[in-house]
């Protein structure tokens, strides 16, 4: 008997303040899918740095006969087979080098022909005008300045280049999104506890003659305060299921038929299904807890129990 009540009490305290529990309703479900998709990007960036940097390559450039008359590095003059050969040995030798593929002159010519063959400098250029390098693979990407301090500078090196630089202005970049996601988020979040204490409070006034009647017969605050709380996490709780779906359907349309078909992006690897499953459980429970909790506070206040 008393779970019914406590039911027939929610339902008359969502309909009453629909306007409010509407606004409830949106605001926490626009604020937890924020925080949804945040950690999705969190997902995708750590994802994308596991698979780019595994592939990330440390070059030592080696100096050619064009770059001792016009580059300051090289003045020394182009690198000599006793230099490269006292190189590739000094990388051999570094803990940090997983492997180590020498390209020579004339397959840096034909990788260039391959990739920028349509430009104009492409016909001018000739084979003996490219650069010799080592491609290194490191076991840790953090470490590419041991390679650098070592060779950096050195006789016939003409430059040492990390493409994990140019890596980490994309995650920068994506980095700095997703804080500002979470600022957004942390926003809505507040305009939502404030809309749900507001809630609660308008709902208490308005049934403070059935309230003080509980009261004066003997019920326990608890009794009176449930379907209050109850009324909060119900609509918090379709809040957090909107959201839940919003995640879904972003996920199902801008990646799975959207970015992953487009040719450009194949090369990226995308979280998958299971990135956003995982996420679904934590957005309820938060949903249901965040506005419950924020009405059993509210309540201690505005309604004397």
């Amino acid at each position: 008997m008393r779970a019914q009540f406590v039911l027939s009490e929610i339902g008359v305290g969502l309909r009453r303040n629909l306007t409010m529990t509407f606004a409830v309703i949106v605001s926490v479900a626009l604020s937890l899918a924020l925080f949804g998709g945040s950690l999705l990007m969190s997902d995708q960036v750590s994802t994308m740095k596991g698979y780019w940097y595994d592939k990330v390559n440390v070059s030592v450039f080696l100096c050619n006969k064009s770059d001792a008359e016009s580059d300051p590095n090289c003045a020394k003059g182009a690198v000599t087979a006793d230099q490269k050969k006292a190189i590739e040995t000094d990388l051999d030798k570094m803990s940090v080098v997983d492997n180590v593929t020498y390209e020579s002159q004339d397959a840096a010519y034909k990788h260039y022909k391959e990739q920028f063959g349509d430009s104009p400098l492409a016909s001018s250029l000739t084979p003996d005008q490219m650069q010799e390098s080592y491609r290194i693979k490191l076991k840790d990407p953090e470490k590419y300045q041991v390679i650098a301090t070592a060779f950096d500078g050195r006789d016939g090196v003409q430059s040492v280049q990390d493409q994990k630089g140019i890596l980490d202005n994309l995650f920068g970049l994506l980095n700095g999104m997703n804080w500002a996601a979470r600022a957004v988020m942390a926003l809505m979040l507040v305009v939502a506890l404030m809309l749900i204490v507001n809630t609660v409070r308008v709902s208490a006034f308005s049934r403070r003659r059935e309230t003080g009647i509980m009261r004066l017969v003997g019920a326990s605050g608890f009794y009176i305060q449930a379907p209050f709380i109850m009324e909060a996490a119900v609509a918090g709780l379709i809040g957090g299921a909107v959201a839940c779906g919003f995640l879904v359907v972003a996920r199902y349309f801008i990646i799975d038929h959207g970015l992953a078909l487009s040719e450009k992006l194949n090369l990226i690897n995308f979280i998958g299904w299971d990135a956003v499953l995982t996420k679904l459980p934590l957005i309820l429970a938060t949903s249901l807890l965040m506005p419950a909790l924020a009405a059993f506070f509210a309540l201690r206040k505005y309604l004397k129990v």
